[in-house]
């Protein structure tokens, strides 16, 4: 009597463990995607708090979205006093980038949204009216905001 596995015992543990990665895949990245939500969600409270801040101790303006190219929107933020956020923060869905902002048209701006590309990874917000209202083809998409125009929040509770 040999002991050991027969070639069909082994092909049927291989086909189990393959069966077993094919099912737990999916499941894990949909872990990350919430993941990645919840992480965008909680660094957009977090700005909107700074830019709310920013607001309040300079002379009730919201920062710029036309930085020079050296310097962003959320380089203003971490030089202002008080001192809400000390580094800037990226997207999760796109690390390579930061998270995008815009505020109303004009010279005093009175609304603004912050936003992640959502899990698709491309933006469908492109700013925000002089009424508060999201504007992009599919605004707000699967994008996640924090505004304080009409749209509110997406995706943040």
């Amino acid at each position: 009597m040999r002991k050991g596995f027969t070639l069909i015992e082994l092909l049927i543990v291989i086909a189990v463990i393959a069966i077993l990665v094919g099912i737990s895949l999916p499941r894990f990245r949909g872990m990350q995607a919430e993941g990645n939500t919840a992480k965008a969600a909680g660094e957009l409270r977090a700005l909107a708090s700074a830019v709310e801040s920013y607001y309040i101790h300079h002379s009730s303006e919201y920062p710029s979205q036309s930085m020079s190219v050296t310097s962003s929107w959320q380089s203003a933020l971490t030089g202002a006093s008080p001192k809400i956020i000390s580094s800037t923060l990226s997207d999760p869905f796109k690390t390579t980038q930061q998270y995008s902002y815009a505020t109303s048209a004009g010279s005093s701006s009175e609304y603004y949204v912050i936003f992640s590309v959502g899990p698709d990874g491309a933006a469908a917000i492109e700013g925000i009216s002089t009424a508060g209202a999201l504007t992009g083809d599919d605004a707000p998409g699967d994008d996640i905001y924090i505004s304080n125009g009409t749209s509110a929040m997406g995706g943040i509770n």
